[in-house]
C-alpha cells in the first residue's frame, strides 16, 4: 500500500546503517520523567534515559480525559540526545532521552497520559509511566473583587465611584508627578478590576507637579500582585476607546515586578516599548494577560526574557508597528540590497518576545515588524551544562497568529529547548525567512500546519546554528526550504507542500550534522532554470552524527567552513535521483499551484505585498495532493480520505481561524 495509515513519529530506520553488533551501551536505561507546565490545548513532557547509543528506542503515548475509557494515540515522543549546539557564545550538549508533546487538547481538563518505553536491545528500569495533568484555563477576570472606575484628565460628565483620574491613582492610593510619586502603597488586590473609561491618557510626562504620576519617565510602574486564580484587571470600561498614549517614552507599562496583571481592551500607542515583563538576570513577571488591545505606533509590543517569566497569555491583540506599510522591505540578502528603499532603520523590533515556560501567543493579527513572534535568544539555558529546572524555556505555544509585513521573520522559535509549538499561523511577506530556529536546545520545535507565502530572501525556513530537535508536519510553504550556514540536527519533514521561488531557485536544500535527519511524503514543485532542485547534505554515511568545533574556540565563519567541510554534499535535478541516492522522501511527489483552490506564485518585485484574503490555499478534490500523506497520530487523526492531505489543510475539514476572534 502506497499509503500507510500509521507511522511512528520515531525515527528509527537511520539504525540500520550502523549495524555492527550489539553493545551495552545499545540498552536503554530509564531515568527522570518530567511533566513540563500546561498550556490551555498542549502538554509536554521528557524522559531521560542513559544508553540506547543506535536509538533505536521508541516511546509510544496515550492520553484521554479523565473518567473516560478509551485511550487515545499520541505524537510518539521525539528521540533527542547528544546534539551539539556550537554557536558563537553557545555550547550545550542535548540531554540523552526523549521529549514531545500532546496537542489540540481541551482548556481547563484533567487528562491522563500513559507512555511505554521499548528498546529492541533490551531495556533497564519502569517502562510505563502513567501522569494526570490539567491544562490551563484561558484567564479572565475573577468575581467579586472590589472595582475602582478611572477618568482621563479633563473628564466631566458623570462618573461611577469610586472614581480617580488618571491610572495611577486607582491602582495606588494616590499618584504625583512629584517627588512623591513613589510613596503611595498599593490599592489594589488580588480579584480587583479597575475599568478604564474612554479617552486619552496621555501623560504630561515633563512637567513637575502635575500630570497623571508617571514623571519624566513616562512609565506606568505597577508592582502589586495578583494570583493564579484572581488577577489585577486593568480593562476597558466599554463606553468607548480608552487610548494610553505614551508620547514617546521607552516603556509605556512596566510590569516586571507584577505577576498575574491583566490587561483588555485597551488601545496602546506611541512608545518604544508597551509592556515590559522581565530583564534577563533581573527579574520578571508569570501570569501577564493581555487580551484585545490595539498596539498602533510601537516600536515593541511585549517583552520579558526573564527565564523565570511563566504562563503568558497574549491573544486576540491587534499590533501595527512603524515600518512602511506599503511595501514589504528586507533588512539583508542579495533580494534588497539594489532597492532604494533598502536598509532601513529598525523602527519597530518585533510584536512579541517571551522567554520562560507556559506562554501562550494566539489569534494576533501584526504588520509592519521586524519580527512577528519571538521565543527570546536568551543563549545558554541558566545552569548550563545542568540547567535550572525551574529555569528552562519550555512548553510555549503560537498558533492561528495573523502576521504579515515584516522585514526578517513572521515566528522565532530562536533559544527555546522543549516543546516549543508553532501551528495554525498564518506567515505573508516576509522579508528573509519566515520560521526561524536559531538554535533550539534539543527539541522538539515543532511548525504544524502553517501557511507560508511570500519570503523572497532566504525561502520558508531558517533551521541554523546547530539547532536540533526540529519537526516539520503538515505545512504549505510557497516559498522554498533552504540551509542557511551551521547546519539543524535531528530534523524531519513529513505531508508538507512546498513550492515558490526565493533568489536562488532550489525547492528543497536540507543541511544537517546527524544521518537521523527524515523527510517523506511531501511535495514539491521544483522551479525551472535551477542548476539543482534537491540537496540532502550530511555527514558520511557510516557515521551517525558529527558536530565538528568547539563553541567560542572558532571565529564563526571559521565555524561555518569546518562544518561544511565534514558533510557531504549531493544535489540533483530531480525528485527520482535524489530520492533513490538518499533514501529520503521515497513517497513523496511533484506538484504545481494547480493543486489549490486558488494560488498563484509571487510576481517578480519582491516588494509587492499580497493580500492572504485573494488566495485560497485549500486543495482542489482530485487533486495529486490529496490522500497523498502519512497519518501522524495525535496530528492528522481526522483525516477525510484514503489517507491525510499534503499541506496545512485536509479536504472537507473546517478552516483554522487566524487573528482576532470576535
Amino acid at each position: 500500500m502506497r499509503h500507510p495509515t500509521t507511522h511512528r513519529f520515531a525515527i528509527t530506520l537511520f539504525s540500520l546503517l550502523w549495524t555492527t553488533g550489539l553493545s551495552a551501551a545499545d540498552k536503554a536505561t530509564v531515568k527522570e520523567f518530567i511533566t513540563e507546565p500546561a498550556t490551555l490545548v498542549s502538554l509536554g513532557f521528557e524522559w531521560r534515559i542513559d544508553g540506547d547509543d543506535n536509538r533505536n528506542a521508541i516511546v509510544s503515548v496515550s492520553y484521554r480525559k479523565k473518567g473516560e475509557q478509551a485511550w487515545k494515540e499520541g505524537p510518539p515522543l521525539l528521540r533527542i540526545g547528544n546534539e551539539r549546539i556550537n554557536e558563537n557564545a553557545l555550547q550545550y550538549m542535548t540531554p540523552n532521552g526523549f521529549a514531545g508533546s500532546i496537542f489540540e487538547l481541551e482548556p481547563g481538563t484533567d487528562y491522563e497520559c500513559r507512555f511505554v518505553m521499548s528498546d529492541p536491545d533490551g531495556l533497564a528500569g519502569k517502562a510505563e509511566h502513567f501522569v494526570t495533568v490539567r491544562t490551563r484555563l484561558e484567564p479572565t477576570p475573577a468575581a467579586g473583587g472590589k472595582v475602582y472606575h478611572v477618568y482621563p484628565p479633563g473628564f466631566n460628565g458623570q462618573k461611577q465611584e469610586p472614581a480617580f483620574t488618571g491610572l495611577l491613582g486607582a491602582y495606588y492610593t494616590g499618584s504625583s508627578s512629584s517627588d512623591n510619586f513613589n510613596t503611595y502603597p498599593a490599592r489594589v488586590q488580588p480579584g480587583d478590576t479597575i475599568l478604564v473609561h474612554a479617552g486619552i491618557y496621555k501623560d504630561d510626562r515633563h512637567r513637575y507637579g502635575g500630570g497623571l504620576g508617571t514623571v519624566s519617565s513616562g512609565t506606568y510602574f505597577l508592582t502589586q500582585s495578583g494570583t493564579a486564580e484572581k488577577s489585577i484587571v486593568i480593562k476597558s470600561a466599554g463606553d468607548g476607546e480608552a487610548v494610553f498614549d505614551g508620547d514617546g517614552a521607552y516603556n509605556l507599562f512596566n510590569v516586571m515586578a507584577a505577576n498575574y496583571n491583566y490587561f483588555e481592551g485597551l488601545t496602546i500607542r506611541n512608545t518604544d516599548l508597551a509592556f515590559q515583563g522581565g530583564l534577563k538576570n533581573i527579574i520578571g513577571s508569570s501570569g501577564l494577560t493581555i487580551k484585545k488591545c490595539r498596539f498602533e505606533d510601537v516600536g515593541r509590543a511585549i517583552y520579558t526574557d526573564w527565564s523565570g517569566s511563566k504562563d503568558y497569555y497574549i491573544a486576540d491583540n491587534v499590533m501595527i508597528g512603524r515600518f512602511n506599510p506599503n511595501y514589504l522591505m528586507g533588512f539583508t540578502g542579495r533580494t534588497w540590497q539594489n532597492l532604494p528603499e533598502f536598509n532601513p532603520k529598525l523602527v519597530s523590533e518585533y510584536a512579541v518576545k517571551v522567554y520562560g515556560s507556559g506562554h501562550v501567543v494566539a489569534y494576533n493579527a501584526i504588520v509592519n515588524f521586524h519580527d512577528g513572534v519571538d521565543v527570546a535568544t536568551y543563549g545558554n539555558p541558566d545552569g548550563s551544562p545542568n540547567p535550572i529546572r525551574d529555569r528552562m524555556p519550555v512548553s510555549i505555544d503560537f498558533y492561528g497568529n495573523d502576521i504579515s509585513n515584516v522585514e526578517d521573520n513572521c515566528i522565532e522559535a530562536d533559544g527555546g529547548a522543549h516543546n516549543i509549538r508553532i501551528f495554525r499561523n498564518r506567515c505573508f511577506n516576509h522579508g528573509h525567512r519566515a520560521l526561524s530556529v536559531q538554535p533550539m536546545f534539543g527539541g522538539p520545535v515543532y511548525f504544524i500546519r502553517n501557511i507560508v507565502y511570500h519570503a523572497p530572501e532566504g525561502g520558508a525556513v531558517k533551521f541554523t546554528a546547530s539547532s536540533a530537535g526540529i519537526v516539520v508536519y503538515h505545512n504549505t510553504l510557497i516559498a522554498p526550504v533552504k540551509p542557511m550556514l551551521l547546519a539543524a540536527s535531528n530534523v524531519h519533514y513529513r505531508n508538507n507542500l512546498i513550492l515558490g521561488k526565493s533568489e536562488t531557485l532550489e525547492t528543497f536544500a536540507v543541511e544537517t550534522n546527524t544521518n537521523y535527519s527524515s523527510s517523506d511524503y511531501n511535495g514539491f514543485r521544483p522551479n525551472e532554470g535551477a542548476e539543482f532542485s534537491f540537496e540532502w547534505s550530511s555527514p558520511p554515511r557510516t557515521t551517525r552524527a558529527n558536530f565538528p568545533g568547539e563553541a567560542g574556540k572558532l571565529p564563526f565563519q571559521q565555524q561555518v567552513q569546518l562544518e561544511s567541510q565534514t558533510r557531504e554534499r549531493r544535489r540533483f535535478k530531480t525528485l527520482k535521483e535524489f530520492s533513490e541516492a538518499t533514501g529520503q522522501d521515497r513517497h513523496s511527489i511533484l506538484i504545481d499551484y494547480g493543486a489549490f483552490m486558488n494560488v498563484t506564485p509571487p510576481g517578480p518585485d519582491p516588494r509587492t505585498l499580497y493580500k492572504a484574503a485573494d488566495f485560497d490555499f485549500q486543495l482542489r478534490p482530485g487533486s495529486v495532493a490529496v490522500d497523498a500523506g502519512i497519518r501522524l497520530p495525535g496530528v492528522n487523526d481526522d483525516f477525510t480520505g484514503r489517507a491525510p492531505d499534503l499541506g496545512a489543510y485536509e479536504v472537507g475539514r473546517p478552516l483554522p481561524h487566524y487573528g482576532p476572534r470576535p
